[in-house]
């Protein structure tokens, strides 16, 4: 399995995706794993973040050892001349444009020209983020899913000058990672967001127009269309402030039938974002 993953693996972020994407190549056998964060205080919390996942790794027996065998294979930077020698790096940053851009040109600076560069975002268009790019044949998407460690889907997404190769690499990176690879050109959300916002986005209007509580249509998708979460509660896992920048994006790219309910504004604006605020849809310790 080692051998289909890179030796020593960047991840541009070290949020909660970052963290589960840095985790991922760790377990899976790279010899080390670079995460670049913005400054000391992010960095420490990225470390945290991987640490916690690395020992809870251990505890279910997923991997074997002393934790510190693993951590040896982290290395947590806020300086980008870290990724000099990686020969792939993975950006997770924030769902914002101009955020996006500028880090993966950063990265791309610090880059070797048979290095590669994959965007993390689960909306934004591949192709366009590749046009900023010196090399944009070496850019593709590896849109990882929330948990990263538990997840077994990674989107590989294809921009228009996407090699060949890459895809090649892609897909067996994923595989060598436990998980299976969905194929997709490039389009507005892609196959995975673009479907499951369309179901949350109906889902909290039915919330809204006073169809249903949010546990009855959640119970109604999980046991009846087989769902293993209902789209209110996977709404508070990915966070409703995320949700709504995909969605607006979406507005903005494929028309009004994606159109962030009032709602959904309304719960962003008084800080309720899911999980990580403790108040969504459903209320959380």
């Amino acid at each position: 399995m080692t051998d289909s993953i890179p030796q020593h693996v960047g991840v541009l972020g070290g949020g909660r995706m970052g963290a589960g994407i840095a985790h991922a190549f760790i377990v899976a056998g790279a010899q080390r794993v670079t995460v670049v964060e913005v400054d000391d205080a992010a960095a420490q919390s990225a470390a945290d973040r991987v640490t916690g996942d690395l020992s809870s790794s251990l505890e279910r027996g997923k991997i074997s050892g002393d934790l510190s065998k693993w951590l040896n294979k982290l290395n947590v930077s806020t300086d980008y001349a870290a990724f000099v020698d990686c020969s792939l790096v993975v950006e997770a940053v924030p769902e914002k444009w101009d955020i996006k851009v500028s880090s993966l040109q950063r990265a791309e600076s610090q880059l070797t020209d048979s290095a590669w560069l994959a965007s993390n975002t689960s909306s934004m268009s591949i192709t366009e983020l590749g046009g900023v790019l010196k090399r944009p044949d070496r850019f593709c998407g590896l849109h990882f899913f929330n948990p990263v460690p538990a997840s077994k889907l990674v989107e590989v997404v294809l921009a228009e000058e996407t090699s060949s190769e890459l895809e090649a690499h892609a897909r067996s990176w994923v595989e060598a990672l436990g998980k299976t690879p969905v194929v997709v050109n490039d389009a507005p959300g892609f196959a995975s967001s673009r479907l499951g916002v369309a179901i949350g986005l109906e889902a909290i209007r039915m919330v809204e127009e006073g169809v249903a509580s949010a546990e009855d249509i959640d119970n109604a998708m999980v046991l009846g269309y087989k769902f293993p979460i209902g789209p209110l509660a996977l709404t508070d896992i990915v966070g409703l402030d995320v949700r709504l920048g995909i969605a607006e994006y979406l507005h903005s790219t494929l028309g009004d039938r994606f159109a962030p309910p009032q709602l959904m504004r309304q719960m962003v604006a008084r800080g309720e974002l899911g999980r990580k605020s403790g108040q969504g849809f459903y209320t959380y310790e």
